[in-house]
């Protein structure tokens, strides 16, 4: 598979009036054609600040990227300039946003706005924008589309207002599509139709999709890799049944001890949660950032950051029990 995105070590700092918060620390990841990444962790992990990096989106100042690289085909877009960033934001990089009724415009109709992007990235207007925004909205599937381009996005469902970004993030075809929590308002049902849709439209039109998400389950089925996040750090990464089967960090386990289960005991189906609170990234912590609330710490993990140990085929965990000289620690996961 083709390499079109490459996160490398990038630093994202947030200069504020109390002090510097380091909101992502050295991260690092790649993106493939067709592929889906998921980016997962608590809110405050440093997933949205990475996805919205990727598009320049966060307002500079305050943000300030103080190292590492976003290569775009090859293309560093951390030295672009804002113009130059005007022209990859929908022609080739589409966002899908949290909140899709404040992130659509209430003045304009829902048509109007699937066809901003075709006039300005693909210089098409008139009957023929129309005719293709109609047919996004159709590939949506959105009912009766040629009423519903006429119509404002309060006259929208929330589902039907999420499928009109998606059309909206699709129109010029991108490479990438990034959807952050693309499902967090929506009931279980909606949300689970939405990620049907975005999984056959990248069939369709085989684009790549980063999936931003604080829930585990939502990428069981989505993803083919799972990036870890906490602390604005990466603390594992690997293919979606490596984190779900053969998990190494003690935050991972955390995250999908959390996550319901159909397949246990009524009396043995507790959700557990995770003690504690993440770290404050005014001033974090020279070890691991899970530390203070990992069961499994030991004294070397609040001193000394852990490397990214390769636990499998291009799996990597950034635990301390991964040395070969830590005590053995068994997955708590079990699986039926």
């Amino acid at each position: 598979m083709k390499k079109i995105l490459e996160v490398k070590n990038l630093e994202v700092s947030f200069d504020t009036y109390a002090g510097e918060v380091q909101a992502v620390r050295d991260v690092s990841f790649d993106l493939y054609e067709g592929q889906t990444l998921a980016i997962v962790g608590e809110s405050g992990s440093g997933k949205s600040v990475t996805a919205k990096s990727i598009m320049r989106l966060n307002p500079e100042p305050p943000v300030r990227y103080k190292g590492g690289q976003i290569l775009l085909n090859g293309e560093n877009i951390l030295e672009k300039k804002e113009k130059e960033m005007q022209k990859i934001r929908g022609s080739h990089i589409g966002m899908i946003f949290q909140d899709p009724m404040t992130s659509l415009n209430p003045t304009m109709t829902v048509g109007k706005q699937i066809m901003e992007g075709l006039k300005k990235h693909q210089k098409v207007k008139g009957k023929e924008a129309k005719e293709i925004a109609l047919k996004m909205l159709r590939m949506v599937q959105i009912p009766n589309p040629e009423k519903r381009f006429n119509e404002y996005p309060h006259q929208f469902s929330g589902g039907m207002r999420q499928r009109a970004m998606i059309a909206i993030a699709l129109v010029c075809n991108p490479q990438i599509l990034i959807a952050d929590e693309p499902t967090t308002a929506l009931d279980v049902t909606i949300q689970a139709q939405i990620l049907d849709l975005m999984k056959d439209l990248q069939n369709k039109i085989k684009t790549s999709i980063i999936l931003i998400t604080h829930d585990l389950g939502v990428v069981a089925d989505a993803a083919q890799r799972i990036v870890v996040m906490y602390g604005g750090k990466i603390v594992e990464h690997g293919t979606t049944d490596q984190i779900f089967y053969e998990s190494r960090h003690p935050y991972t386990w955390g995250l999908l001890k959390s996550v319901p289960r159909l397949d246990i005991k009524k009396e043995n189906s507790r959700l557990d949660s995770i003690e504690g609170t993440p770290p404050d990234l005014f001033s974090p912590p020279k070890g691991c950032p899970f530390a203070d609330r990992c069961e499994y710490a030991m004294e070397i993990c609040k001193k000394r950051m852990p490397p990214q140990f390769e636990v499998g085929k291009n799996h990597y965990s950034a635990c301390w029990l991964n040395h070969e000289q830590a005590p053995k620690v068994e997955n708590p996961i079990k699986r039926a």
